[in-house]
This record gives structure tokens, C-alpha cells and sequence, in this order.
């Protein structure tokens, strides 16, 4: 929706709070909260989480966006720990400055990684870029 204000009108601020939430299971599209505060249950679906839902793994703390006392997002660490579950064989020798690969995580995200990263391996990943920050 396109709106046009005229330089001397006031927009009212939008009511948008935050508070503490744990993501404990996905249920078809929708993922389901449970507010730290008043242990209330929520779902958001993926058509609202969009790319969020790739780093959700259950007990994962995020930050609700609340509009009107309703849930409408979430935000989440900067920094997340998922094992891989899929990783092409490295090789001996392999070392953090030689080139990379394609790992898939328990999320079914893929992510580029070192050589010697391998299925089973816990990582850490950066949930802003989307990338490989360490092996946890």
C-alpha cells in the first residue's frame, strides 16, 4: 500500500514490542513459540518467518516482534550452533585457507564450509550472512 504525507502531517508510531520466546516444534508450515514471559504458545508460518525457519532448531531463544500484543516476528541470534548431516568426503591436508564446500545442516539449510568439515560436525553459523563462522 502506497501512501503520500504531506510535509506538515504526523505519522502515529506503530506499537511494535519485544520480548523473549522458545522455539519448540514445526507442525506442517507452522513453527510453534512459547513466550518466556506468560508461557503462552504461538505459530507463525513460514510465509512470515521466510529464511528465519533455516536456523530454528528446538530450545532455540529468539526475540518476538510483537504489533498490538500480537505476535508478528521473530528475531534471532546472531550466532547459531546445527550439526551437519550431509558433507562430501574431504580429503588429508585439507586446511581452513583451502577453497571449500557445500555442507547441508539439520535444517536443510546448505552453507559453504572449510575442506575438513565433516557430516556429524557441529558449526557455528552466522544467522545475518548465512555463513560458516567456526566449528562449535
Amino acid at each position: 500500500m502506497e501512501k503520500t504525507f504531506q510535509g506538515s502531517e504526523a505519522v502515529t508510531e506503530a506499537d511494535i514490542t519485544k520480548s523473549k520466546a522458545q522455539y519448540t516444534y514445526r507442525e506442517g508450515n507452522d513453527y510453534n513459540f512459547m513466550d518466556n514471559e506468560s508461557f503462552e504458545q504461538f505459530s507463525l508460518s513460514k510465509d512470515v518467518l521466510v529464511d528465519s525457519a533455516d536456523y530454528l532448531i528446538e530450545g532455540t531463544e529468539v526475540t518476538l516482534l510483537n504489533f498490538n500484543g500480537l505476535p508478528i516476528n521473530i528475531e534471532l541470534p546472531i550466532k547459531v550452533k546445527l550439526v551437519v548431516i550431509e558433507a562430501p568426503p574431504g580429503i588429508k591436508g585439507n586446511t581452513v585457507s583451502t577453497g571449500g564446500k557445500v555442507v547441508k545442516l539439520e535444517t536443510g539449510l546448505r552453507v559453504s564450509t572449510p575442506l575438513f568439515v565433516r557430516e556429524g560436525d557441529e558449526i557455528i553459523v552466522n544467522t545475518e550472512k548465512g555463513e560458516y563462522v567456526s566449528r562449535a
